[in-house]
């Protein structure tokens, strides 16, 4: 492994020759090799799936693992896993693999088409796609003949009807039936092509948002509610978020910008201040002045809406949870006696939520300048990093040890204090 990346890293810093023959023998000879890398990837992949190493780590899963560690594209982590938990029923395709005469391409196309199929359907499949790459078919067409394969198997099984008139209509124009069911409800179905599905998702999408963290409807419940509320025209007071400064609303060139840090030109601001209404977030040098201290456990709908300004995904460094769907925090934990106060309170997705609270002593919190909050989670036995000690506390409050104040980090003295640890287990985080 050591020599393979020696090996890559002369290969990356060495400058490509002038001839374009010879960089094509040589990209064929790289390929050729990284499609081998790729096969000894697959199993240290299938290894890591099967274990529970990632949950340890803090990643919700394998495929989550692959995006943030090995920065993977979801897509990419997506094709690689797959490759990772078929070649073990893949024999023919693995040997060849390994040996350098498959190409990564082709192992993820069949790996792909074979995934939903049983071990009986699997090895035929494998040898009619295996047929189509030795005759020389692109590995799109070994996908789409895999796709065909699938379809037959369903109708020869009854798992799938075939199509029906709805679906044979195509994707021109939009349409909706609605069948009454005998209680008085009704069942919808339907289509909308790209305009129409653009107008769904602006006007529904952020109705359908969770209500806060005592919600438990799933995203078809809330969009349901949300398609409800537009009928009745409950939909009137649906808030679009825009940030800027007052000198932005008053001439200055200054952008604004989405929550989602999506830039607006400070013309177009001014243009929405004007038929909208604005609400101030005031952000001072004590961040924004919401807090409820004890008496309130769970945040309100302004906090939460700070909050969703503050963090447009969770708090978990790598997580790409957005921060609308995420729960609110407290840092220090309710439990211990953190209040409900916004320089307090961050967003982390249900899975980090949980992890965290179970696992205090693997998490590392910092602080920036702007109050948000940054969580690293470190690998299993890992205290706290080195070299830091606990900040000094906010409002005369002790903070958790693992947050660290910008501009607090410094060497520890010659006698460090004790730092109390943690207690191994707390009650679970809101």
């Amino acid at each position: 492994m050591n020599a393979a990346s020696v090996i890559a890293a002369e290969l990356a810093t060495r400058a490509a020759p002038e001839s374009a023959a010879a960089c094509m023998e040589l990209a064929e000879t790289l390929a050729a090799a990284t499609d081998m890398h790729e096969a000894a990837l697959a199993g240290f992949i299938g290894v890591v799936d099967t274990g529970r190493q990632v949950q340890q780590r803090g990643f919700p899963s394998t495929q989550s693992w692959l995006r943030s560690s090995l920065g993977m594209r979801d897509a990419r982590a997506t094709e690689r896993l797959t490759c990772a938990r078929q070649r073990h029923r893949l024999t023919e395709l693995t040997s060849r693999w390994q040996a350098g005469t498959m190409s990564f391409g082709y192992a993820a196309t069949i790996a792909g088409a074979v995934a939903r199929l049983d071990d009986h359907d699997c090895q035929t499949a494998e040898q009619i796609l295996l047929d189509m790459v030795d005759q020389s078919f692109s590995a799109g067409k070994v996908a789409a003949f895999g796709r065909r394969i699938r379809e037959v198997i369903a109708e020869r099984d009854g798992t799938e009807p075939s199509p029906d008139a709805d679906t044979r209509r195509g994707y021109q124009r939009s349409w909706i039936d609605a069948t009454r069911s005998l209680d008085g409800g009704r069942y919808i179905k339907g289509w909308l092509h790209a305009e129409d599905a653009a107008i769904w998702d602006g006007t529904l999408a952020p109705l359908a948002k969770p209500a806060g963290t005592d919600d438990h409807r799933d995203l078809s419940e809330r969009t349901a509610a949300a398609l409800t509320s537009v009928l009745s025209g409950g939909h009137k007071a649906t808030k679009v978020t825009v940030i800027c400064d007052l000198n932005t609303l008053t001439g200055d060139p200054t952008p604004a910008r989405l929550t989602d840090g999506t830039p607006i030109p400070a013309e177009q601001a001014r243009r929405i201040a004007l038929t909208a209404g604005v609400s101030p977030l005031l952000l001072g040098t004590g961040n924004i002045p919401l807090y409820l201290g004890r008496t309130q456990r769970f945040a309100t709908p302004a906090q939460r809406r700070v909050l969703e300004t503050l963090n447009p995904t969770c708090a978990v460094q790598g997580c790409e949870v957005p921060g609308t769907l995420c729960e609110v925090d407290h840092v220090t934990g309710w439990a211990l006696g953190a209040p409900t106060d916004i320089d307090q309170l961050t967003l982390t997705c249900g899975w980090h939520n949980r992890w965290k609270a179970t696992n205090p002593h693997k998490t590392h919190i910092t602080r920036g300048p702007d109050g948000r909050y940054t969580y690293r989670l470190h690998p299993p036995d890992t205290r706290h990093p080195p070299g830091t000690r606990p900040p000094r506390a906010l409002a005369d409050k002790p903070l958790n040890p693992w947050i660290v104040e910008p501009k607090t980090i410094s060497p520890p003295p010659k006698t460090a204090p004790t730092i109390q640890q943690p207690p191994p287990r707390h009650p679970r985080a809101p």
